[in-house]
């Protein structure tokens, strides 16, 4: 029985038009219930520590940042969100795969960039080897952390190192003090504010090779053909849509993708109205430190919330705080368009995340037209 392209598109736009209402429902005060909705948890003790340490990390890290003057401050704000909002544990696993993987960027960026910067073809096939590898890792599990945190640098580093007018060494110094910055903040956040009940990471999935092989390949090329884009393309203020082909990319097949883009794009629309709103709020006094952290601070603890009520992975809450954090960090100054800046977010991400996924749903089929890297059926 055939579905009707009609029947579709309304199915399609009555369920992004339900997500949205839920996704405003999680931000609004409520008391902490277990949830009705499959996927969706209830708000304990724990869950508002780890919305304190998320929201007081990434501000801890905005106000550093800006206080310092340090340029690239999407660093300083995101990379405390990953830390503490997507990671379900902080222990010395962590930290050594978390800053392991910053130095080894700062390697590879610079030995690629330096040295093949002038061989396109040769630069291309070094960043798919990089990628391939570090969603390998993603695919297998134990390295999870390490291959994530890796793909999501060196994406937005090789995206910057390509314009001949950047100050390589800047850039790859802040994202190293960055990450030993985030480390910091994240030990001081669980320190001030443990769990009162022991966390446990997830169970691994146990993955058959050609899964292993379907998940890898679909997101290096995918991640491939992004660096490539943005490499074509002066694309140098998308930050926020390239980050976002990316992290739609850790789901690791093109269904859980879908889903991803959808609330991905949800939640930047959520962010970018509440940056919006807090600025019109401030309007003239947004040079006032103080109160740029305070409402900084309210709009990352709304986001926190929406994002663990979801169950902490990459969502609409998720997509929010990094929204919050790209703006903030990278875009609020005294000679930014901070209302422009926040209407272009968005329309370049949706353009880019639907790109994304028809690109990731032609390699999905062509992936499973062979044994070696047919995915298991949905």
């Amino acid at each position: 029985m055939s579905i009707e392209p009609n029947n579709s598109l309304k199915g399609l736009g009555q369920g992004v038009r339900r997500l949205l209402a839920r996704s405003v429902g999680l931000l609004m005060p409520h008391r902490g219930q277990a949830s009705t909705v499959s996927g969706e948890s209830a708000f304990t003790h724990d869950h508002f520590r780890q919305c304190l340490r998320i929201a007081g990390g990434a501000t801890i890290g905005f106000l550093i940042s800006h206080l310092m003057g340090w340029n690239y401050g999407v660093f300083f704000t995101v990379f405390p969100m990953f830390l503490l909002g997507i990671i379900p544990v902080f222990n010395a696993h962590v930290v050594r795969q978390f800053l392991g993987n910053a130095c080894l960027n700062v390697l590879e960026v610079s030995l690629v960039v330096g040295l093949t910067q002038h061989m396109p073809m040769v630069m291309t096939l070094l960043v798919f080897l990089l990628f391939y590898a570090r969603f390998r890792l993603m695919a297998r599990g134990p390295l999870f952390v390490f291959g994530a945190n890796g793909v999501l640098t060196l994406s937005v580093l090789m995206h910057f190192a390509s314009y001949p007018d950047l100050d390589l060494a800047d850039l790859l110094a802040s994202n190293l003090v960055a990450s030993l910055l985030a480390v910091l903040i994240a030990a001081v956040m669980y320190w001030l504010l443990p769990n009162r009940s022991a966390s446990t990471p997830p169970a691994g999935e146990a993955k058959s090779a050609a899964l292993i092989r379907h998940q890898t390949l679909i997101g290096a090329i995918t991640a491939t053909l992004s660096f490539l884009v943005f490499q074509l393309l002066d694309l140098r203020d998308s930050l926020s849509a390239q980050m976002a082909t990316i992290l739609i990319l850790f789901s690791l097949g093109y269904h859980g993708a879908r889903l991803s883009a959808i609330k991905r794009a949800v939640g930047t629309l959520l962010g970018c109205n509440m940056a919006l709103v807090l600025q019109l709020v401030l309007f003239s006094q947004s040079d006032h430190l103080l109160l740029v952290l305070l409402s900084y601070w309210i709009g990352l603890m709304l986001f926190s919330r929406a994002h663990l009520l979801e169950g902490g992975g990459s969502g609409v809450g998720f997509g929010g705080l990094t929204t919050l954090g790209i703006l903030y960090g990278q875009y609020l100054g005294p000679n930014q368009d901070f209302f422009y800046d926040a209407l272009y977010r968005f329309s370049s991400m949706c353009v880019a995340l639907a790109a994304t996924l028809v690109v990731m749903a032609l390699l999905h089929s062509l992936l499973n037209l062979s044994p070696m890297t047919r995915a298991r059926a949905d």
